[in-house]
């Protein structure tokens, strides 16, 4: 693991306390693929577990690319269902100040966030779609009990850690706390 992550002035995470995790993932057509997660340096341990642990499920990831790849921007982030990890977002894109936000310490996780998508208080809708909001089984989605919830929770993460529905959230506790 090194170093990385582009950090914005504001942000509480700074490079020296992020590192970049290169973990493989089952992709959409079953091709084993290798992605990045740029995570805080006190939960990598713990997130390159999980991921092995969701590999050896076999879950299904479309996406695995660190916020930069899309200029910080989470909107086509989600849009691409892309799982990603640290993000300081913009005031306009953020829903709790950048202090406290799991995202913004590189605390928190998003996985397959079109398949999992979450309710946005600003619009009341659910992004990126609504498509796949409700909680039945199907393909890259995550349920309380299966594979990916279970590979998270042994280790203490908390899914969904807000007042409004976020399936593809994971982090370590709002507001942000190392494990």
């Amino acid at each position: 693991m090194r170093a990385a992550g582009v950090v914005r002035s504001g942000c509480p995470a700074g490079r020296r306390d992020l590192r970049r995790i290169d973990v493989n993932f089952h992709g959409w057509n079953g091709a084993v693929k290798r992605g990045v997660l740029v995570v805080n340096r006190d939960v990598a341990d713990d997130v390159a577990a999980i991921f092995a642990d969701i590999f050896d499920a076999g879950f299904p990831i479309r996406s695995m690319k660190p916020i930069e790849e899309f200029g910080g921007d989470d909107n086509a982030s989600m849009a691409a269902d892309n799982t990603s990890a640290y993000n300081c977002r913009s005031a306009g894109q953020a829903n709790a100040a950048a202090a406290d936000s799991p995202h913004a310490n590189g605390r928190a996780v998003d996985i397959n966030p079109r398949e999992n998508p979450w309710l946005d208080p600003r619009c009341n809708c659910f992004m990126p779609t609504a498509k796949h909001a409700a909680r039945t089984p199907g393909k890259g989605k995550i349920l309380e009990g299966g594979k990916v919830w279970k590979a998270f929770t042994k280790r203490g993460w908390i899914w969904q850690d807000i007042a409004t529905p976020d399936y593809q959230h994971f982090d370590t506790g709002y507001p942000s706390r190392p494990t």
